[in-house]
């Protein structure tokens, strides 16, 4: 059960646009491997305003999650371009290759880069 709930958490969830924090996450379910997704959305002040909404959406499926860092993103959708950079206080630098390598899942048609300086 923890497998397939896992199976139905979407790898990223972002902003169509704009620039804003993102935390990677590391989700898991009892006795399954574990799955790494993105997340960044502009209403959050900080990085862990996203890391507690997400945590008590899965653990609602009985999921539970880590948070492995954050940084910032740059979604220019008219050019087709997410930047993502920075790091997170509280949590630490992202790795940014990881995220990188998902957000170019989700939108291949995208030209992603990232950087480790910028805050």
């Amino acid at each position: 059960m923890a497998g397939e709930a896992l199976s139905r958490v979407p790898d990223v969830q972002i902003d169509g646009g704009g620039v804003f924090k993102y935390v990677l996450l590391r989700v898991r379910g009892a006795g399954t491997p574990h799955k790494d997704i993105v997340r960044g959305h502009g209403w959050a002040e900080y990085h862990a305003d996203l890391f507690e909404r997400t945590a008590e959406e899965l653990a609602r499926h009985g999921l539970s999650c880590e948070c492995l860092g954050g940084g910032r993103l740059a979604h220019r959708p008219e050019e087709r371009k997410i930047h993502v950079y920075g790091y997170s206080v509280g949590f630490g630098r992202a790795d940014h290759a990881v995220t990188t390598e998902k957000l170019k899942a989700e939108y291949p048609n995208y030209e992603i880069t990232w950087a480790d300086e910028g805050y």
